[in-house]
């Protein structure tokens, strides 16, 4: 009998933990991905977004499939809030390519798509502020890359001067995240 794999498109909220359990010791009250849906059991997610990180999370029980989306093969794009008015030199450097620690190593990004975003994403309110205005302006950037490293997009953003105040996946190849609302999860036929 051949198995039936299962798929699911989750709007991980901020401070969610992209896994099913926890290891910490010290912080033993972060929301988890069960706390959310009833997953099949050997539900994995596909790839990760660290608990600040907002958006699109893909999960599946198909081991190959979530192989295959992580790979180079697929775009994964990102709406980034970063502190300060944004240059067009930073933008270059990000699509360019730059260095960023990976592993206790230097590591250099592989080309990237990057466009300033000239109206505010029109995104749910974050559970957690941000900030207001008075602590200085702010830029929308959209961010895609065809790969992962751990914290990767905040550590380009810090790289080239403007850090990440907010970050939120909106589309993993031809996924998007479109009105499903933080916290909310979508059962799919298929992924890809």
């Amino acid at each position: 009998m051949e198995k039936l794999d299962h798929h699911y498109i989750f709007n991980k909220p901020y401070g969610v933990l992209s896994q099913f359990i926890s290891r910490q010791t010290t912080r033993k009250n972060k929301k988890k991905l069960g706390e959310f849906y009833d997953f099949q059991k050997g539900t994995m997610a596909i790839g990760r977004l660290d608990e600040k990180s907002e958006g699109l999370l893909l999960l599946t029980t198909d081991g190959k499939l979530s192989e295959y989306i992580r790979s180079a093969h697929i775009e994964k794009e990102y709406y980034v809030q970063v502190d300060g008015i944004i240059t067009q030199q930073a933008l270059i450097l990000l699509t360019n390519g730059l260095s960023i620690r990976n592993k206790g190593e230097n590591y250099l990004t592989k080309p990237a798509v990057v466009r300033l975003l000239t109206k505010i994403p029109e995104l749910p309110k974050r559970s957690k502020p941000i900030r207001d205005a008075r602590h200085g302006p702010t830029s929308w950037i959209s961010i895609t890359i065809r790969e992962g490293k751990f914290r990767q997009i905040r550590k380009m953003t810090a790289a080239v001067g403007f850090p990440t105040l907010r970050l939120v996946r909106v589309r993993i190849g031809e996924i998007t995240l479109g009105d499903l609302q933080p916290g909310s999860v979508k059962k799919m036929k298929f992924l890809v």
